[in-house]
């Protein structure tokens, strides 16, 4: 007898939707032959992919564990409660909500507990390396509530803590906020939250970039230090796409009533257990030896770099990060996005502090290493993909160097594979 034709069915991704897998297909053969160097992105372990693409999609489980408003959450509360057990291990922490969709989410969160619309918060200036919802003026953390930024260093390119201690003094903010989308040095978490104390200020410290290597013990660790963090899942960390919360017990009934209800509905249940799979990997053995690899990568890169005369900012990197400044070099970041994703090198143009230019044609580009690392590729290779990089932009009107840049480029990307499943 046939199966009624409304019964959900069995068939395969390419039999219901070949357009679709044809497109999925696509992209992996993108992440294959690409050096892919955006310092935000990472791989995914297989077991990570499994627990995603896992039947926790199908389950709606508004509430947290214990305390659900559906039924049959049995199985749910267990993958949630394996996440936040295993994320207070890694982290030192006394609270985490694993449940928000994203780092902006668990930001806005953190907003939404324990401010007030039109209350002041203080954060890393956009154009200098800081985050878009610390405070940009197009953010709602920019319209909600009166913004106030500080920068870098103008010669050093380094965070000024005496620069910082005399804004919150003249500022008076409810919220100080530390971390960085494109600062490649290690942050004073300890002198900020001295800072913070001072000016009877909250501290937030956004360690989206960052939480694979604090888990790894190879960059200082904000938990210790900070009132509330909040982080991603991925980049660094090396999980699902998602974000979460860390803070004292003291905010953690505020913090998990701004997750749910005050911002989000029912959790994604089948990342929840991706992340707990993550969490489970960061303890396992490897996970350090990977982190400590991806720093020095990035190092051996900053050094190459330097080597074929680039101008780095801050002169190098402690974590994963190389920011470039082009403007030596006679091209936008835009231009070198271009032209370096046309020899298959996946970049990302970006700002620098003082930039005289825009943030649609700025005058840097990103680099970063975790991709490159998950691949396996150590020291030796990033001093090589410097040397391909620097050929690239200095021979950019020369086709044949080119054309050799290219076939490096895609021997280096068969030598490594993404996935061998």
């Amino acid at each position: 007898m046939d199966e009624p034709s409304y019964k959900v069915g069995l068939q395969s991704l390419q039999e219901v939707d070949p357009e679709m897998a044809a497109t999925i297909e696509e992209e992996e053969k993108r992440q294959q032959k690409n050096l892919i160097m955006i310092a935000s992105e990472n791989l995914v372990s297989r077991a990570v992919l499994q627990a995603q693409g896992s039947v926790l999609t199908n389950k709606y489980a508004e509430g947290y564990s214990g305390a659900r408003y559906y039924g049959g959450c049995t199985y749910v509360d267990q993958a949630e409660s394996l996440a936040i057990s295993r994320a207070k291990e890694v982290f030192s922490a006394e609270h985490v909500n694993v449940q928000p969709h994203s780092g902006t989410s668990a930001n806005m969160a953190v907003f939404l507990a324990l401010l007030k619309p039109g209350d002041k918060l203080l954060g890393m200036d956009l154009s200098h390396g800081g985050h878009l919802t610390h405070g940009s003026k197009v953010n709602i953390s920019g319209l909600y509530y009166q913004s106030f930024s500080y920068g870098v260093n103008r010669e050093t390119g380094m965070i000024d803590l005496d620069n910082v201690r005399k804004v919150a003094k003249e500022v008076q903010p409810r919220l100080i906020i530390a971390g960085a989308s494109s600062y490649p040095r290690f942050i004073d978490f300890e002198g900020f939250a001295s800072i913070a104390k001072e000016v009877g200020a909250l501290f937030l410290v956004d360690m989206a970039h960052t939480a694979g290597l604090v888990a790894a013990g190879v960059h200082p660790n904000p938990v210790l230090h900070a009132d509330l963090v909040t982080a991603t899942t991925h980049k660094t960390f090396r999980g699902p796409r998602g974000g979460m919360i860390f803070c004292r017990s003291e905010y953690a009934p505020a913090i998990d009533k701004a997750v749910f209800p005050g911002l989000q509905g029912g959790p994604l249940m089948h990342i929840i257990a991706a992340k707990a799979v993550a969490f489970k990997e960061a303890q396992l053995p490897g996970f350090v030896a990977y982190q400590e690899k991806v720093v020095a990568n990035a190092r051996a890169l900053a050094k190459g770099l330097a080597a074929e005369g680039f101008k780095l900012l801050t002169g190098g990197t402690d974590t994963h990060l190389v920011l470039v400044d082009l403007r030596s070099n006679d091209i936008s970041g835009r231009d070198a996005e271009a032209l370096l994703e046309s020899v298959s090198i996946t970049v990302n143009k970006n700002v620098i502090p003082y930039d005289p230019k825009g943030a649609n044609d700025p005058s840097g580009i990103r680099l970063g290493t975790p991709t490159l690392t998950s691949r396996g590729m150590e020291t030796g290779q990033m001093l090589e993909i410097s040397s391909l990089i620097a050929e690239t932009i200095n021979y950019r009107h020369e086709n044949d160097r080119l054309d050799k840049v290219r076939n490096r480029v895609a021997e280096l990307c068969s030598a490594y594979d993404v996935y061998n499943f």
